[in-house]
């Protein structure tokens, strides 16, 4: 950056630089060792390095040359050799260059082979020829295996099924008597803008003037010399024409309302890999997952790279985007950050040899074999189906299947990509000759190009016909295709999005203290957005909501307030929005999943043909420059060394600039380019887009440079410290989302984040485990490097002992009858690995993270796991993350925190394996349950399923069962078969124990189960809660964890245990109520237990037992009445008066008949239930069937009451009872679904 004053000029040209790289004769022959070849290779197999020759004009001040970068990526792979015998054409790619601010540049180059002249190379290669001759004679017969940019020729052995030794020979060795020796060069242009296809043009037709047999009307510079300094940039919307040396070049350069400049064919991409796969790849880049483009032609990197990006309008990729990797930078594949990165393959290697530090989250496309490898449960994007229809119709319109092309796959072409003239040439393939697959094979071979082109024409009319378009047909049929693919993928997005708007949220602090604070701060409300949503879409939204990607655009949104400020892509994405957003006024707020189609295709392309039918500008042509006699000649079949001192500088008045526009769209040109960013132009606003865009990532992008080890070194210290603070951001963000809820309902029932969302970011943590443990590693092994770490651990560990030591129990209650299960993290690989249902070992890495989650051991068990130093020494080399001390201190501290919230990670994901569970009865200690001689039975219920009745041993009183996993446990059925002699029994409480995830319940009781004892109950419901273990030593800090604040009653009760005041027993019914309306505002992942807030400690039931309690008679001399007692009494009463007909209205009969038809159920049911379940029972079906309100006005009316309640009872209170009806009215809105627990034998 400079600094924020000075402002970088723009460039104005078409293109900024004229480069030529090849082989420096003076320095000779050097090879490349970065590039990774070997020397048993002959030599005209191995590279070469080469040298940025010449390049003009030295300098321009708003780009200055990278030699190294442009070096790099004009050739890759360095000089190859070759001789007469196998001369190719030429290859024409592209390339990006992106600085360090995130700005681009682009590059276009032609490669082609010349003649050697110079003769100590030929010597050279000469002498390298004898001594690799020496030292391979013994294994001449073993095939050649090509290497160089673009190898894609079959060798012999493929053309002719039995190649003579000699020929095989002959076409692999260099006789400096007989051959001639040819070497690679490139030319390039360096431009601001992706031009492709107009750049292409021009070097072609460069090339063609130094190998055709006329030399070319002008000279060279004359040429190189207009491209440079007299063909402007075409203005936003307009169209520019220009000289090349043999004919005229045209491009064009969208409107700032349609999408942004892109001018790659994406046709080639969807014949390459067909249309789901292209999709699958566009979601693995829409989620930020690496992905690595693998294809032995650059060209095909660049294209599939730029048209992903360019597909994700209007959203931008943040991260390491280099799509083609140059060899010396292969130690990039290491980085333990998002990428989009291309590979080079050299037509010869297996995907198995290719050594990948990472895949555990990796997308891999082999491009030329047509496969996409993806990382596993990968969500779909939305509406994917209806999405292929479209994409698919778009592209038979133009005669395109949407599968990749299988032709392509077959035999030889499965293992090397073939070329066009040799697929012509050979009749065997004549077959082929008239399918799709012609435009990308044969797109080289200019004249069978244009043959095709005839083909098509006399063959295809979906084109307009129009004689006056100025490009040819097949670029005019690329713009067209391109745009309808576009447009079909931006109106996802809109549609997606159309009201994100509302969703933003603003800062309201100034610009600079939001900027401070921009970790901390949500900028989208996303719990609102995905609670809009339907329900499929939510695992794809949920993920990409987290995304750098989506957090940088609503940064922009933030930080753009008018329209004038907005970047290019934001003022065309809202400005879409807004036109859906007045089609849907009629039904404003719905969301529909429905499928909405592209509208606005016709419009787009029309746009684009107007701009090529009338070019707005035509620039200068080329003429005859200012050289002295006898410069620029050359001779033919050489492209020359230009004169220097003629191109080093422009013309001192830009003529074209005032000949060719007003002035005003010159100055609109340059807003126009500083919206689109082609220069990062440095105001206050940018530089916060760019501090935005940088949080999430530390790296943004590799010096292209030739790299020294303690460059290396230096990068992975920065890919350390991005990891740590992207810990430290996820820790943060995840804590936030369960404290942040937990703190806003202080207590209410119990809290979780949406199941969705809690998966996402659990997700991404794996993501980020994964990265960690994949940085630096020494020899990968399998696709989880987190998991193949603990298998080496779990491997020594069991040999350093076969005795158990390393087991300790955790600190346990010290009235708890359970002890917890012992730490162990060998013991929580065992179980991973016992669950048949994960398969690949990242499952199985991720179900360790969440179960380990689950257990808050996860900070702990890593710890331990790295406290094996001699391991990680063997696993890991020096600079890794986990062998920086440091850093991976701060790491586990930061994990530590997670244990300071209740996850339910692994219990709730793994809903279908085999589960042990231990189960314990504690009798009470007062009363000698020694005694006692009946068989107790238990049944568990958890929010998945019920294990069923199970009998448990009277004289142990516990039992072990593995049955599938239950869910959260929320109630115990208990009860006896009143047999013996004593068959009296007080339990004081039930504990259950999840023998994976350790999770104790507790189910509290403290009444008696027998015949003639309490209320003459013989099973009972209990209603459990999670006990949490208080575990100081592992704790960061000393406050105790987050506990649901102790509501207003457990206040109360502990003040006066007896007699509750009716203030205090309104404040009861309030507060069961409140639960309850508060459990149904949650979203439906998000609700804790029913159960719970209506027959748990301080529910629904216990609050009623107040309000029927208070005032109540109790008879003298030990009987103890029940308010069952009560209830049975009121319905003999109403049915009595409902035979004596006495005149009520029909509401009144109506509530009796429904009383009276509850009691009798319950009342004959099978079920040994004391009068205190019964009342349970009846208030859990009153509220389920919104009943309860009217029986208590019932039974406020009722005679019996009067008898059986003093006169201060609350049921006397004619407004208290008022209220208390209001209240439970409250509860007629939710639709309550009662556990079957509950609700057992009772056939209403």
């Amino acid at each position: 950056f400079s600094g924020p004053s000075q402002a970088k000029p723009l460039s104005c040209r078409f293109a900024d630089y004229f480069v030529t790289c090849g082989l420096d004769t003076e320095s000779g022959l050097e090879p490349d060792e970065l590039s990774g070849e070997n020397f048993e290779q002959s030599p005209l197999r191995r590279t070469f390095k080469s040298k940025v020759l010449a390049h003009y004009p030295e300098n321009v001040e708003w780009n200055s040359f990278d030699q190294d970068a442009v070096g790099m990526l004009c050739m890759p792979k360095g000089l190859s050799f070759r001789t007469q015998t196998d001369i190719r054409k030429p290859q024409f790619h592209s390339f990006i260059i992106t600085r360090e601010d995130g700005s681009r540049t682009y590059g276009f180059a032609l490669t082609f082979f010349e003649e050697v002249t110079s003769k100590q190379i030929c010597s050279a290669m000469q002498t390298l020829y004898h001594m690799h001759n020496a030292e391979q004679y013994d294994i001449l017969h073993t095939p050649p295996t090509p290497r160089s940019p673009e190898d894609t020729r079959p060798t012999p052995q493929q053309l002719h099924a039995a190649p003579s030794l000699s020929r095989l020979q002959r076409f692999n060795s260099y006789d400096i008597s007989r051959d001639t020796l040819y070497v690679s060069k490139c030319i390039c242009l360096i431009t601001p803008m992706a031009f492709a296809q107009a750049c292409r043009r021009v070097l072609e037709q460069l090339h063609q003037a130094v190998t055709s047999p006329q030399p070319p009307p002008l000279p060279l510079e004359s040429y190189v010399y207009n491209v440079l300094y007299e063909v402007p940039l075409p203005p936003v919307g307009r169209s520019l024409k220009f000289s090349g040396v043999y004919g005229p070049v045209v491009c064009q350069r969208p409107s700032t309302a349609e999408l942004p400049l892109f001018d790659f064919p994406l046709q080639e991409v969807f014949e390459l890999l067909g249309v789901e796969n292209v999709l699958q790849l566009f979601t693995c880049a829409l989620l930020e997952i690496q992905i690595l483009l693998y294809s032995q032609h650059y060209q095909r990197l660049m294209t599939v790279a730029e048209s992903i990006t360019a597909l994700m309008f209007p959203f931008q990729w943040q991260h390491v985007y280099v799509p083609i990797l140059p060899a010396s930078l292969l130690h990039f594949l290491d980085a333990p950050v998002p990428y989009l990165m291309g590979l080079h393959s050299n037509g010869q290697d297996d995907r198995t040899k290719l050594e990948l530090p990472q895949e555990a989250n990796l997308c891999f496309v082999d491009i030329d074999n047509h496969f996409i490898e993806l990382p596993e449960d990968l969500p779909q994007f939305p509406n994917k189906l209806e999405f292929i229809q479209e994409i698919s119709e778009v592209l038979l319109a133009f005669g395109i299947s949407s599968e990749a092309n299988p032709q392509c796959s077959e035999g030889q072409a499965k293992r090397r990509g073939f070329r066009s003239g040799d697929m012509a040439s050979d009749k065997r393939n004549g077959n082929l000759a008239g399918s799709p697959l012609n435009s990308y094979l044969l797109r080289e071979n200019q004249t069978i190009a244009r043959l095709q082109a005839l083909v098509k024409r006399t063959g295809d009319t979906s084109t307009n016909k129009d004689s006056k378009v100025q490009c040819d047909e097949e670029e005019m049929k690329m713009h067209q295709l391109n745009i309808r693919v576009r447009e079909v993928f931006a109106n996802r997005f809109t549609q997606m999005f159309s009201d994100y708007e509302v969703f933003v949220i603003q800062p309201s602090q100034d610009k600079d203290s939001w900027f401070s604070n921009r970790d901390q701060m949500q900028n989208f409300d996303k719990a609102s957005f995905l609670s809009d949503q339907p329900e499929p879409y939510l695992p794809f939204l949920s993920r990409f909501l987290e995304t750098q990607m989506f957090a940088s655009f609503i940064d922009s949104k933030i930080l753009c307030h008018d329209d004038e400020d907005k970047e290019h892509t934001l003022r065309v994405f809202d400005s879409r929005v807004d036109k859906i957003r007045m089609l849907n006024v009629r039904t404003p707020t719905l969301r529909t999943s429905m499928y909405q189609k592209c509208t606005n295709i016709d419009e787009a392309e029309k746009a684009i043909e107007m701009r090529l039918c009338k070019i707005d500008h035509t620039a200068l042509h080329p003429h005859l420059l200012d050289m002295k006699i006898g410069q620029g000649r050359y001779e033919p079949g050489f492209f020359p060394r230009l004169q220097s001192d003629v191109l080093s500088t422009g013309p001192t008045s830009n003529k074209w600039a005032k000949r060719s526009a007003p002035a005003q769209w010159r100055r609109k040109d340059r807003q126009k380019q500083h919206a689109e960013h082609l220069y990062l132009d440095n105001d206050q606003r940018e530089k916060y887009i760019q501090e935005a865009r940088n949080l999430g990532t530390t790296l943004r992008q590799p010096k292209l440079s030739n790299l020294s080890p303690s460059v290396i070194a230096q990068t992975n210290w920065k890919f350390v410290e991005g990891l740590l603070k992207e810990c430290r951001n996820k820790t943060k963000r995840m804590l936030v989302e369960k404290m942040g809820r937990e703190a806003v309902e202080l207590g209410h029932g119990e809290v979780s984040i949406t199941g969705v969302e809690e998966n996402t970011l659990i997700a991404s943590l794996c993501d980020l485990l994964e990265r960690i443990w994949s940085h630096g590693l020494q020899v990968k092994q399998g696709k989880s490097a987190l998991w193949s770490h603990l298998l080496h651990y779990q491997e020594s560990k069991e040999k350093r002992d076969a005795t158990p030591a390393g087991l300790e129990r955790r600190k346990s209650d010290a009235g708890c009858a359970m002890p917890p299960l012992k730490v162990s993290l060998i013991q929580d690989m065992r179980h991973i690995q016992n669950i048949s249902e994960i398969k690949t070992d990242v499952g199985k890495a991720r179900a360790w993270v969440r179960l380990s989650m689950e257990k808050k051991l996860l900070s702990r068990h890593l710890k331990q796991l790295l406290s094996d130093h001699e391991l990680t020494k063997k696993l890991y080399k020096r600079y890794a993350f986990l062998r920086c001390d440091d850093e991976k201190e701060q790491f586990l501290y930061h994990l530590l925190s997670f244990n300071a919230v209740d996850y339910f990670c692994f219990t709730n994901v793994f809903t279908t394996i085999m589960i042990p569970y231990h189960l314990v009865i504690i009798p009470s200690k007062k009363l000698g349950g020694s005694m006692f001689t009946a068989n107790p039975w238990v049944c568990v219920s958890g929010e998945l399923a019920e294990t069923g009745v199970l009998q448990v041993p009277k004289n142990t009183l516990e039992i072990t069962f593995e049955c599938q996993n239950l869910g959260k446990l929320t109630t115990v059925q208990m009860g006896h078969d009143n047999s013996g002699l004593y068959a009296k029994w007080l339990v004081e409480c039930v504990m259950v124990r999840n023998g994976i995830t350790g999770h104790t319940y507790k189910f509290p009781c403290g009444r008696w189960l027998g015949k003639g004892v309490d209320d003459g109950s013989l099973e009972r419901i209990l209603v459990g809660e999670l006990v949490t273990n208080m575990e100081n030593e592992d704790r960061m800090c000393r406050t105790p964890p987050m506990q649901q604040s102790p509501g207003m009653m457990r206040r109360f009760v502990t003040i006066s245990p007896n007699k509750l005041n009716t203030g205090q027993i309104q404040e009861g019914v309030g507060e069961a109520i409140n639960g309850i309306v508060k459990h149904f505002h949650k979203p439906e992942k998000e609700r804790g237990s029913l159960t719970l807030l209506l027959c748990g400690e301080y529910g629904l039931v216990w609050a009623l037992e107040q309000v029927f309690q208070h005032g109540f008679k109790s008879p003298r001399l030990f009987k103890n009445v029940f308010i069952w007692d009560f209830l049975e009494k009121a319905q003999v009463y109403f049915e009595s008066t409902e035979q004596s007909q006495i005149t009520q209205d029909e509401n009144w009969h109506m509530r009796v008949r429904h009383f009276c038809h509850f009691m009798r159920a319950i009342n004959s049911t099978t079920r040994n239930i004391g009068k205190d379940g019964k009342f349970q029972m009846l208030v859990c079906l009153g509220a389920r069937d919104h009943l309860l309100h009217h029986w208590i006005a019932l039974l406020a009316e009722c005679p019996i009451t009067a008898q059986m309640y003093e006169d201060m009872a609350l049921l006397k209170d004619h407004s208290l009872v008022n209220s208390l009806i209001r209240v439970l009215q409250t509860l007629q809105e939710f639709n309550i679904t009662l556990e079957a627990s509950l609700v057992k034998g009772i056939g209403i």
